[in-house]
């Protein structure tokens, strides 16, 4: 059979024409089911390291995430509180030239327009946001894909 390739599996540590004990052919070439077994464990362990470089990411940004989340409610919290405490001052100020009445509806019309304003642009910047993607992982991944690429054509 000369001219065509040994496809035969060869268990390492075995011997059999032409081939030493640590699989490969004395010529120095592999059979084709060494070179898909070895491909197959690459291609699986890339796979592994970039599962991995993903969970990391995810990770990272999710502890950032609770951090930002966590101290934005508390100071959202004491906003609040000043929030109200002003609105108090503000009743109290306009009450000693206005009806209590008239001055607490005054009060209650620009917290309501201040409100609407923030909604309305917190609204379109949650629009525009975008999903939130491992962009490192990604990248990796395309260089990747591109690098299998080019080697499959030589």
């Amino acid at each position: 059979m000369t001219g065509t390739t040994d496809i035969r599996p060869v268990r390492k540590g075995h011997h059999s024409d032409g081939q030493r004990s640590n699989g490969h052919h004395g010529d120095g070439h592999h059979t084709v089911g060494e070179l898909v077994g070895q491909a197959t464990e690459q291609l699986s362990r890339l796979i592994r390291q970039e599962l991995a470089l993903a969970k990391h990411e995810f990770t990272e940004k999710g502890r950032r995430a609770g951090r930002g989340g966590g101290l934005l409610g508390a100071a959202g919290a004491f906003a609040y509180a000043g929030l109200l405490a002003l609105a108090g001052t503000g009743v109290a100020a306009l009450a000693l030239t206005l009806p209590v009445w008239a001055a607490a509806l005054i009060v209650t019309a620009v917290l309501f327009v201040i409100a609407g304003v923030l909604a309305a642009v917190g609204r379109g910047q949650l629009r525009r946001a975008a999903p939130p993607t491992p962009e490192e992982t990604l990248g990796s991944v395309r260089a990747d894909v591109e690098e299998i690429k080019e080697r499959a054509h030589r």
